[in-house]
């Protein structure tokens, strides 16, 4: 019988990047003029509820989701890869590509998983050199958007379920693997590793980890400035 393998999972936002995918894809349409005031002070509002696991994340994501109706696949991919250059590249923690590059280096199997979708994960993945992702379905017919979330959002107990087909796949042990993140909505994965280690908690999470005597580490935020010019170009050319 094979030994079972090792994985290394990795919430994306606050724990890989310093900011939010969601609040970096909005600052973008906000440098493009394709937002408001309005819109940002509403979407600041919904993070707030979420840091106070307050919120309804299936419901806000299904809901934020319909913004693509319509849209072509390709073409939000195409524009993803420049967003991820100019907006979302400089804000990866370096702390968190070394410990990619240890797991990886130990013969782990590492996976992203995040409630973030494909078009997030996808160039993140690339540029880490991490070959699995978990994340939020969205559904696509005949090449565009329909505005609905394939279920389950890839949230709390959801993780696990999108989880399961790579545990199965890759006989991974559950009881010898590791699970990094920031926010106090995985618990139910961090219950379940051998290895949980808290990244930049929120509070309810570091009030958590203490009590459970759960390793926390604060990564140093980079500092790199966000540049706007090329996603705009490229986007609208």
């Amino acid at each position: 019988m094979p030994r079972p393998r090792i994985g290394a999972f990795f919430d994306v936002d606050k724990t890989i990047l310093a900011d939010n995918s969601g609040a970096l894809y909005l600052r973008a349409l906000w440098d493009r003029g394709e937002v408001d005031w309005q819109t940002l002070a509403v979407n600041l509002g919904s993070y707030v509820r979420y840091k106070l696991n307050l919120l309804n994340l299936e419901r806000w994501t299904e809901s934020t989701m319909l913004h693509f109706k319509g849209q072509s696949e390709v073409e939000l991919e195409r524009e993803a890869a420049l967003w991820f250059e100019e907006y979302v590249r400089p804000t990866i923690y370096p702390e968190a590509c070394e410990l990619i590059a240890r797991h990886r280096d130990e013969g782990h199997v590492v996976a992203l998983v995040s409630g973030a979708n494909k078009f997030v994960l996808r160039p993140l993945a690339a540029h880490l050199g991490v070959e699995h992702i978990m994340c939020t379905q969205l559904e696509v017919e005949d090449g565009a958007f329909t505005g609905r979330v394939v279920q389950p959002v890839c949230f709390g107990e959801g993780k696990i379920y999108w989880l399961q087909q790579l545990l199965e796949r890759e006989g991974l042990d559950l009881a010898k693997s590791w699970f990094y993140t920031d926010s106090i909505s995985d618990q139910p994965l961090l219950d379940l590793v051998g290895h949980p280690v808290i990244v930049n908690p929120d509070p309810l999470l570091y009030r958590e980890a203490q009590r459970r005597r759960w390793p926390v580490r604060m990564f140093e935020t980079p500092t790199p400035a966000v540049s706007a010019q090329a996603w705009s170009s490229g986007a609208e050319s």
